[in-house]
């Protein structure tokens, strides 16, 4: 675990919220100077606390209307992990995760309609070596859909 503190809990959590946040107003909000803010942000990102910065775009906005869950099941050796590799290379892949249970790997995907849904599961999954079968979701509605961790409320002191 990476030891945080309460300024550190404090700027994750400001950021989070708004990632163009800039460090005079992360600086103003925690009565710090910009430069601290930087130098903390900066550590923050080389201890790998921080990964990227996203924008987070309306998937409607590119025509992806259908989300799918795909659940794989494969016949690599225990700890093989290049059919996760081989998955994770393919664009329109947004998750993977390699799961435990029947199953060996969940992935997300958006495309258009259930026509391109087929049309990438037979051309692009279908032509990867090891899987033995896949069960596809489909997704109705999203009630909610988020990238945001649960951050520890920082001391009050």
């Amino acid at each position: 675990m990476i030891n945080l503190d309460d300024i550190d809990i404090k700027i994750l959590s400001l950021i989070q919220d708004d990632a163009c946040k800039s460090n005079s107003e992360l600086a103003k909000q925690l009565g710090m100077a910009p430069s601290g803010i930087l130098e903390r942000v900066r550590k923050l990102e080389k201890k790998g606390v921080i990964e990227s910065y996203n924008t987070r775009i309306n998937p409607l906005a590119l025509d992806q209307k259908l989300l799918a869950f795909i659940f794989i099941k494969s016949n690599e050796s225990f700890g093989s992990m290049q059919l996760a590799e081989d998955i994770a290379n393919l664009t329109e892949v947004q998750e993977v995760h390699h799961i435990a249970g029947d199953d060996c790997y969940l992935l997300k995907i958006r495309t258009t309609d259930s026509q391109s849904l087929i049309q990438w599961m037979r051309e692009s999954l279908g032509k990867l070596p090891g899987i033995v079968s896949t069960r596809t979701t489909i997704v109705l509605e999203t009630l909610k859909e988020t990238s945001h961790l649960t951050i520890p409320k920082a001391d009050k002191s």
